[in-house]
């Protein structure tokens, strides 16, 4: 059985639309700015925010709603606008992906049982299915930076499994005194825009954004579609906020998935990479690319493009990585210069229109977890 990508959302600094923020990338704009915000920081820093006059969908209903919740309602609206997926189907899955959701909650009010119960995930997911008329169970998926991905893995099993035809696979997250401080606290941020793989990298920029992707086990008529062929995770364990240090894991998580997928090395047309721009998680994700006999394929990294959205970052990586595969386009790691990592990799820095049929999309976060997806053009012969 294919899991078809139906449909899709970004809605990012660079845009409202999947459309908006691929005409933003394919021009080389990055949403990674020097910001001022002493409610986030008692210093500047640069990051990829949304402007504080962002408008929302014009719903009185929204008026109860959280700014992280009022976002996602927002992506699973445009994204259902373009496919015949009924959300309110018990066939349907809903499936929500954060790392913080409604954390900022507690740097404004006092605690209390009733705070408690409103920054709890599960609270802010069965809203959101309640607004929608979504009459299963929502799913929530917290697992560190690959909770996106880790989502969308999920889905595939629950559809395969038969117990769902299709899937909606939504996440949010936003830049709070409390995320940015967690961060700042390990020195990860970068004083410039990132550079993934670089030798001079110095660190990540924080980004917010929304996306969804819609799944289905029905092909369209066209047959012109892309499908998540495969997936994987793993957990390094080694450190709670370092990664591994030799990359095995992560390997072997991506040879699981291309195993599961039939894809083999050589018909990968390129990765898109967590690249985060850390020392130690892009010396990690080089490791694990040569050990899974990847080296020469084409590397990208959008973090200096998006900044890292944590939670939604795998769903708006999987989101551009499909829009590659239909327009046979392979984005470049805005703002690499020269290789930093101490194995081979092929990073791309320039615009490149080339045929590719697969890709294959990696992530990683605190807690050692792993995550490989495999997306592939429906037509694509098994390799």
């Amino acid at each position: 059985m294919e899991l078809v990508i139906a449909s899709d959302n970004i809605i990012s600094p660079l845009g409202k639309t999947t459309a908006e923020n691929i005409s933003a990338i394919k021009q080389g704009k990055s949403g990674v700015k020097y910001h001022e915000d002493f409610s986030i920081s008692r210093s500047g820093f640069f990051g990829s925010l949304f402007p504080s006059n962002y408008l929302y969908l014009i719903d009185s209903g929204l008026k109860n709603f959280t700014k992280f919740e009022n976002l996602i309602i927002e992506s699973i609206t445009e994204a259902l606008k373009n496919t015949e997926v009924n959300i309110s189907d018990l066939r349907t899955l809903l499936v929500i992906s954060s790392t913080k959701g409604n954390i900022n909650l507690l740097e404004a009010e006092p605690m209390s049982q009733e705070l408690r119960n409103r920054i709890s995930l599960s609270t802010s997911a069965q809203k959101i299915s309640d607004y929608f008329g979504h009459r299963n169970k929502p799913v929530v998926v917290s697992n560190a930076c690959i909770s996106g991905l880790s989502g969308l893995l999920f889905a595939k099993r629950m559809i395969q499994s038969g117990q769902y035809d299709n899937a909606i696979v939504t996440g949010s997250d936003l830049i709070t005194r409390f995320v940015f401080s967690g961060f700042d606290s390990f020195k990860a941020l970068s004083n410039s825009l990132c550079k993934p793989f670089d030798k001079n990298r110095n660190g990540i920029n924080l980004g917010e954004a929304a996306a969804t992707l819609v799944l289905t086990n029905k092909v369209s008529a066209s047959g012109n579609d892309v499908v998540l062929k495969g997936g994987a995770l793993s957990n390094d364990s080694n450190h709670i906020s370092g990664p591994s240090r030799t990359g095995e894991e992560l390997s072997w998580a991506i040879n699981k998935a291309m195993e599961n997928a039939s894809v083999t090395c050589t018909s990968l047309g390129f990765i898109s990479a967590h690249g985060t721009a850390t020392v130690f998680n892009d010396e990690m994700e080089a490791k694990a690319f040569s050990l899974s006999g990847l080296s020469g394929v084409p590397v990208n990294s959008l973090k200096s493009y998006f900044g890292h959205t944590l939670g939604a970052a795998g769903l708006v990586e999987s989101i551009v990585c499909i829009h590659s595969l239909k327009e046979n386009l392979i984005f470049p790691t805005l703002s690499y210069e020269e290789n930093g990592v101490p194995v081979e990799i092929n990073v791309i820095d320039t615009l490149q229109e080339t045929p590719i049929s697969h890709c294959l999309k990696t992530g990683s976060g605190f807690g050692g977890c792993n995550a490989a997806l495999v997306f592939s053009k429906l037509n694509s012969k098994p390799n």
